[in-house]
Parts: C-alpha cells; structure tokens; sequence
C-alpha cells in the first residue's frame, strides 16, 4: 500500500506537468510534446527508484511490481492519448494561453490529513472554458479541423438533415406542440386556456408544463446566460442567432387604445391642416395595434422612463450576442455566437408614437409636393432634378430670400437632388423639426409647414428618441454587432425607414451593421428597396436589407377601407410572392453588377427572412444562376425558433448562412409572444403538417435503430 501511494503521488507531479502544459497548448505544439516526454521520462525514473527500494519478501515485490507495472502501463497510454492530443491541436485553438495555472484540485480526508490529487487533464480542460466563460474572457473553442458540410437537399425531406440538432424528447415534443397548433378551439382560445391553467396548478407546476410544452418548443430561455447552451448547440450545427427579449405586457385592449390615443396626439390637439393625410392621424377603432396581428410584437407607449428601460434592454440583447469580450465586462458566458450575431429592435419601443406619425406625414407630404411641382411619382431621388431644376422653378419669384435658404439645405450630388431637408442633422439630434420641414409656396413665395407646430416639449421627446436610437447602433458598432430594425405598420413606416437609412449612413460605411426590414405583401415594396439602394450607392454606405412577407396585412387593409384611403397591399397571396422574388431579384442583381465591377459585393446584404421553402429555393436558385456562393456573405436566410427547421438546419449545415429568430424571457411575461406563435402555427397548417410528417420519420427511425437516448453533437461552423 505504501508503495500505491508513492506512485500516486509521482503520478500527481506527471498530471501537474499535463495540466501546466495544456493550459499553454497555444504558445508551441512542440514544446509542449517535448515537456510530456520529459516528464514520462522523470515519472518512469522514479517508479523504478520506487520499486528498487521496496525489496523486502519475495510476495510483497511481486505484487508491487505487478501493480507498479500495471500503473506504469496506465500512466504510459494516458501520456500517450494527451500527446495525441496536442499535435492534433491547432496552436492557438483550445484553452488560450497565460500565466495563470488552471490546476483543479479535488481534496477528501485521510487519517486526519488532507491528501490531494489532481484531476485529469481533460478535467481541468472543461473546467477552464467554464471558469473563463464565467470571466467573460473567452468563447468555446472553436471546432478543431475541416468544417462539416453536407450536401443540400432542395426539397427540405430529409427528416435527418432536419433534425439531427434535436434529442428525441424535443421531437415528441415537437410533434406534440404542433398537434396542439392543429386544434383550431384549442389555438382560438391560448391565451385564456393559460390563464386558467396558471390559477389551478400554481406558478411553479404551470411554469414547468410550460417549459416542457410551448415554452421549451419556442422560446430559448429566461435570461442571457440561460440562453447560451441553445446558442451554442445551434451554433455547433451551422446556425447562428437573432436574439430578441420577448417580454410583452399583457394589456387590455381598452388600456392598449387609451395608451395609444393618449400618446398618438399632440398636447396642442390633432391639428388637419390642409393637406392632411388621413392614415397618419391616430383613429380609435384602430388604436389597438394588436387587432388581426399574431406575427408582430407590439409596444404601447407608457413614458419616456420606459423608453430608456427599453434602450437598456436592446443593450442587454447586443452584449448577449458580442464576443468582444473586452468591450463588454460581464460575468455571464461570452461569444456564444462568435462574432456572427444580431439583435431585432423596434423603433416604437423607444419614443412616442406621435412623433412617428408626423414625421411619416412630412416624408409622404415632400412627396406629394415634388410630384405637383415637377410631375412624376415616388421618392424624391427618384425625379433626378438638380437645384438648378428648382430654380428655375421657383423662377417667378424672383429673388427670394426665403428660397435661397431653403435651397442652401437641399441635399444632392452630382446626379441629382437626394432629400429636400437635411436628414443629417436630424439624426444627429440638434435639428427642430418644427423649423426644418417648411418649403416654398411656388405662387407666393411664402414658407408653409408640412408639420404642425410640435411644442419644445415634444420637440425634445424626439431628439430622446435619436438619442436612444444612436446610442443602440453605436453601442452594436462598436461591439460588432448588427441591428435589424423591424418594419412596423405603414402609418409609421415612412417615418422608420427614413431614420434607418439615415443610420446607415452614419454607421454603415465599412461594413452593414444596421439592417432595415421591407414587407412585400405592401405595393410599394419593390420601389422603395430600389430607392434606398440607389441612396446607399449615391452616397457610398453598406446596404442592409431584411425581405419578409409581412405582419400587419388583415389590419392594414380594414383600416384603409375604414378611413378611406388606398389599400397598400397586393391583392393576392400570389401577387406577394411575386413582389417579394422580384425584389430579391433585384437585389442579387445589383450584387451580381458589384461583382462583375470588382467593386465590393458585400456593400449590399440581404438576409431571406421566409418560412416559405419555395421562396428559399427561388433564392438558392438565383444564387446558383448568377454565381454568388455562400462564402460571399451577402445572402442570408432566417426562421422563428421552433417553426421551420427543416428549412433552416440542413441550410446551415450545408454551409448557407442560417439564422434563428431568438426570443427568450421569463416564462409569465413571454406568455403573450406564446399566445401569437400558437395563432400563427394555426395559419401556416400546410406548413405544420409537413413538419409534423418528417418529426415523426425521425422518432420512428430513431426507434427502430435504437437511438431513442441519441445526443446532438455537431461539428459544423457557421459562415
């Protein structure tokens, strides 16, 4: 025994000798293999010194010799299986390098005394990826080796491909949260079904039914840290994230209306001056903006406190996807994602809605007022006119000193007039929109106002609502991040979309860090994502573009038949897909002309956001057609967590860029997000019944092959 325990200690300075050297695996490959053969040579020298001296009767040296044998043999393969390691370890791949000893020791009493003994080194190699995950200074490590890739199957009927990133128990509970979304009695009435069920069964049983059904199928956890093993795994098997803090306030629809009424008109009362466009006035029949939505999340202004909680709350979102590790102190996991991570935001959450219709109004009315001036349609950009044109113009007038400053703030270039206000110093959040939005009357000469006066109060209102804009985009820039800012009913559209290209100016001139969203169910789609591209391209910024069908169509179309303006929506299902492949079109040929230039063809990035598999498949075939590869990093595609992964994994595993649409919060306050993503399962049932065909090929295969208890393990990096 005496001798057991001196060969235990020696073999506790070889495993100290393995730990030193595998925590510095980075600095050489070869030192470190010539430090584990000096070290089995040491260890070897003193078992035999160990056995030379303990020759005492003939049945004692025999035993100990063989159990010094045995361990000799143990101690030599296990020398051997770590140096195996090391070589095949990449430098710098793994634990990182550093002064710092990651020794971990594992004490237990013996006769009165401590005795301790070093834990393997494999050990020791996990816990430092946790205890440096909870530093927050380094990622997992990369996957050792050549990527995997699979070849894809265009079809999207491979239940493998499809699910090979689940457990068994997550496909019954798949199979069984669709059968659920099958039940129209059951989908139609969600909300209260939970309601009553928290009263019966308590929070805690309702809280883990919850995350063994809805909750576990949709959503990724309650916070940050909980979130990263779901990252992680879906990064592991080629996808990467979009996260989004999911919490909804559960409001009735009279609190909803009285918010939005309250927060939709100006202290100085909703002033119709003439020329005033009836569908950016707030109307109460349709105050709640939740009415016939189940795809959107939508924020009721409170005040401007719970604006800036909203702004911190975008942050938290950019911090859980940043692997910039030193940028971002936190205690929790960093670089789940790698770098390769974005987070969805809605400009509604971050000021008063009021402000967005307004400013919405002004860009429709500029619009009006361009086409009566000099005839033709759309954006302003898209007439060509130059100042000269205005000049002449405002000719009659004679010299006019309120037309002269108006043309000193007109922006263009060399092709033309881009924007008739400086848009610039409105973002830039020293601008006073009652004094900028004002043109020249052609008869008189006159200034008139687009806007009705917005009192200082309101005024500053919107200059928070930059403030807190540019503090999420600068924030995701520095971080290296990017931000996808959604698209919103058309009423505030305009207004949207006109602050997001402003932003992409500003902070896209290296790369596309702020994306805008465009709804093609809307007529004015492919215009418009002309128009932004043609800007971007004039004034030399990176081009961000996620292309959805849209959310708000059902509501769009009553409130324009109600109030009695033009439907914005395509007619048909069909003559939406039509709109959203040839805006996609458009895109991939504006890219393919980059390319073809030499210019940089990442100046324009479109992310394919569709549960549609044949608008995937239009989108992989153009691609093919015109030579854009995966390794350009121009085209991405995007699904909701837990609807659609046979789409989504086998594109990511075939080396497509793949994204999943994240949401995660606390199980009561995500209760609302559950309540739509069960309403929209119920629309999509064509969608459903084929998912709910390959979940069960898959369990039924995985029965028969014995893989009942199968373990996802992948080896697939995302692009």
């Amino acid at each position: 025994m005496a001798l057991l325990r001196s060969l235990r200690t020696q073999r506790t300075t070889t495993y100290l000798i393995y730990s030193r050297t595998s925590v510095n695996v980075s600095s050489s490959s070869s030192a470190a293999v010539a430090a584990i053969r000096r070290s089995l040579h040491t260890t070897t020298a003193l078992e035999v010194d160990v056995q030379a001296n303990s020759q005492s009767s003939s049945n004692q040296e025999l035993q100990h010799g063989q159990a010094a044998s045995i361990l000799r043999r143990r101690q030599q393969q296990h020398h051997h299986h770590l140096l195996s390691r090391l070589i095949g370890t990449p430098v710098g791949v793994g634990v990182g390098g550093g002064s710092r000893q990651h020794a971990r020791y594992v004490h237990s009493g013996q006769n009165g005394r401590q005795s301790h003994q070093l834990v393997q080194p494999e050990v020791i190699v996990g816990e430092t990826m946790r205890d440096k995950r909870q530093l927050g200074k380094s990622a997992s490590p990369k996957p050792t080796g050549t990527p995997q890739r699979d070849p894809l199957d265009v079809s999207f009927n491979d239940p493998i491909a499809a699910f090979k990133s689940k457990t068994t128990w997550e496909l019954v509970r798949a199979y069984m949260v669709y059968m659920i979304c099958s039940s129209e009695k059951l989908v139609e009435h969600n909300m209260t079904l939970m309601k009553w069920s928290k009263q019966i069964l308590g929070t805690r049983l309702f809280t883990m039914l919850m995350k063994a059904t809805f909750y576990g199928h949709f959503v990724a956890g309650e916070d940050q840290i909980k979130i990263i093993p779901t990252l992680e795994r879906l990064r592991s098997f080629g996808v990467k994230p979009i996260l989004d803090y999911s919490v909804e306030e559960d409001i009735s629809q009279e609190e909803a209306e009285k918010r939005e009424v309250e927060s939709s008109v100006s202290s100085a009362g909703d002033i119709k001056e003439e020329g005033a466009m009836p569908q950016y006035h707030v109307d109460k029949s349709f105050a709640d903006r939740r009415y016939k939505v189940s795809s959107a999340r939508t924020y009721f202004y409170l005040n401007e406190a719970t604006c800036e909680r909203n702004m911190e709350t975008f942050i938290k979102c950019l911090e859980a996807v940043s692997d910039d590790d030193a940028k971002v102190p936190r205690a929790s996991a960093a670089g789940a994602t790698f770098g390769t991570g974005i987070t969805a935001i809605k400009l509604t959450a971050l000021g008063r809605p009021q402000l967005l219709l307004q400013l919405s109004e002004v860009i429709m009315r500029t619009r009006q007022y361009m086409e009566d001036l000099m005839g033709g349609q759309g954006n302003v950009l898209t007439h060509h006119k130059t100042i000269k044109d205005l000049e002449k113009y405002y000719a009659t007038l004679g010299d006019n000193k309120n037309v002269q400053d108006f043309l000193k703030n007109v922006t263009s270039d060399k092709e033309g007039i881009l924007h008739l206000f400086p848009w610039s110093g409105i973002v830039d959040e020293d601008s006073q929109l009652s004094d900028t939005f004002r043109v020249p009357d052609p008869q008189t000469g006159q200034m008139r106002r687009l806007i009705s006066q917005i009192p200082p109060k309101e005024e500053e209102m919107f200059r928070n609502m930059i403030r807190r804009l540019n503090t999420i985009v600068k924030t995701a820039a520095e971080l290296d991040v990017r931000i996808m800012i959604d698209a919103e009913q058309t009423y505030f559209q305009p207004a949207i979309s006109r602050i997001t290209l402003e932003m992409m100016r500003k902070y896209n001139k290296d790369k596309a860090i702020v994306f805008n969203t465009y709804q093609c169910y809307l007529r004015e789609s492919f215009r418009e994502v002309g128009t932004d591209l043609e800007q971007a391209k004039r004034q030399n910024f990176y081009f961000g573009a996620k292309l959805v069908r849209g959310a708000y169509m059902e509501q769009e179309r009553a409130r324009a038949q109600a109030l009695g303006y033009p439907d914005p929506v395509n007619p048909t299902y069909e003559a939406t897909t039509d709109m959203y492949h040839k805006t996609l079109s458009e895109c991939l040929r504006r890219i393919k002309l980059m390319k073809d230039c030499g210019d940089d063809a990442r100046k324009i990035g479109i992310m394919v956001a569709s549960h549609n598999e044949d608008t995937v498949r239009f989108a992989i075939e153009q691609m093919n057609q015109i030579g854009i590869s995966p390794e350009d990093k121009v085209i991405c595609f995007g699904q909701l967590l837990g609807m659609c992964d046979y789409i989504t994994f086998p594109l990511g595993q075939a080396g497509y860029s793949a994204y999943k649409y994240i949401p995660y919060g606390p199980v009561e306050e995500v209760l609302p997000y559950l309540s739509r993503r069960a309403q929209e399962n119920k629309g999509v049932l064509k969608k459903i019944k084929k998912e709910k065909r390959l979940l069960m090929a898959e369990i039924r295969r995985r029965l028969l092959r014995g893989q009942l208890f199968y373990k996802p393990k992948g080896n697939y990096v995302p692009i």
